[in-house]
């Protein structure tokens, strides 16, 4: 799957892993380990990015704990019609982009965001375009999180299986996030393993 037919694909994404199916989910554990992180680190008045927000059940749970300065971009344009219907004060409140990140995040300024950060988004970044990686930090003026799948079984994300797919249907490209934006100059101040995703913190320096 090259870039455009990766993105393609999620713009297009119905029924299993779709808006509709995050948001019949709702919250999950890594909602309760970022409002967590959030609670710890960011101020209430902070300006929030989610790239990749789907429905936004993360943000509306940020919503609910005070945080009003929200900001979501997702490709799939289904994502805030869903997000009207189950989380209506979310939709009202906040700033929302349709479109893939690699053509959006350029289009911020330096520092827009005190916060950035992506569930489960980049893990489907295809390594052809992990330049957007340093595109995110540079609209990054404190804190960017990452909550993906790293490989946390012992058949996905180790030499030789840096590519894994869901049901044989979508690839899911597993990166040490640590060893990826250390290498491009933020300090992880926290990691989190969980039965499938792993959530940093980093801190732009």
């Amino acid at each position: 799957m090259d870039p455009e037919d990766n993105h393609r694909y999620w713009a297009n994404r119905s029924e299993a892993f779709s808006p509709g199916y995050y948001a019949d989910i709702g919250p999950n554990e890594v909602t309760e380990t970022l409002a967590a992180v959030f609670d710890h680190y960011v101020d209430r008045d902070a300006t929030i990015l989610e790239v990749g927000c789907s429905s936004g059940r993360h943000l509306a749970a940020l919503l609910d704990e005070g945080y009003r300065n929200l900001t979501g971009v997702d490709i799939n344009d289904d994502s805030f019609d869903v997000m009207a219907d189950h989380y209506p004060r979310l939709a009202e409140t906040g700033t929302f982009h349709t479109g893939a990140i690699e053509d959006l995040v350029p289009e911020f300024d330096d520092n827009q965001f005190d916060v950035v950060y992506s569930v489960e988004t980049l893990q489907h970044v295809h390594p052809d375009n992990d330049w957007v990686f340093e595109e995110l930090i540079r609209v990054t003026d404190d804190l960017l999180i990452t909550a993906e799948n790293e490989g946390n079984s012992p058949v996905r994300g180790r030499e030789g299986a840096e590519v894994s797919y869901v049901h044989d249907d979508f690839p899911l490209y597993h990166r040490d996030w640590k060893d990826v934006f250390s290498e491009l100059g933020l300090a992880q101040l926290i990691s989190e393993p969980g039965e499938r995703d792993t959530v940093r913190v980093f801190r732009v320096l």
